[in-house]
């Protein structure tokens, strides 16, 4: 480049008219409109995050059972704050198999109560370095999205530790006991 000779160029003026032609919508796909599905969990994330020193939802986070009166008190809140139409209540009910469910996947689980949910399964064990890596990878994603389906345990990261999943480095019981665990602090958030 620093051999080619330098030029000046004139420059060129043009008196273009732009027309303006009709409009048409255009659908890209992945791009959702403003009132989707998605949107209205973004926003109910948010106000959760805002409120959560609210009773209920120290309740989800801290893996507390909830009862009747706390799961109405959450939808009056989510009702009252205006985000909630009656149409994505019910699809957030449907989709998470309750509103617990759905508002703890929001908000996720305090970690020192996921710890505290595997106290007992790690008290009086010793294990290995892949078995305590395994128990911190279910308390990281625990904390993550509040709720995990046991079917997770064989996907990946699990299975980057052993390709069968938990039964490549725990016995049979303690499996149980993983999943049973894993049930446990699912119910807690189903009233």
């Amino acid at each position: 480049m620093k051999l080619i000779e330098k030029q000046q160029r004139k420059p060129i003026y043009t008196d273009f008219e732009d027309e303006i032609g009709e409009e048409t919508t255009v659908v890209l796909p992945g791009f959702s409109s403003p009132d989707s599905f998605e949107r209205f969990r973004a926003k109910t994330r948010q106000f959760l995050l805002e409120h959560e020193d609210d009773m209920v939802i120290h309740k989800l986070r801290m893996n507390e059972p909830l009862t009747a009166i706390d799961l109405q008190e959450l939808e009056r809140m989510l009702t009252a704050s205006g985000l909630a139409n009656p149409e994505y209540l019910q699809k957030a009910k449907t989709e998470s198999n309750g509103l617990g469910l759905f508002v703890r996947s929001l908000v996720g689980l305090d970690r020192e109560a996921a710890k505290q949910a595997f106290a007992g399964f790690i008290a009086g064990k010793t294990l290995s370095a892949n078995q305590i890596e395994f128990v911190n990878l279910i308390v990281d994603h625990l904390t993550e999205h509040g709720v995990m389906n046991p079917g997770l345990l064989y996907e990946s990261p699990f299975t980057d530790i052993n390709p069968q999943g938990p039964e490549g480095i725990f016995n049979s019981s303690q499996v149980d006991d993983l999943v049973g665990l894993l049930n446990q602090i699912n119910t807690r958030a189903v009233a």
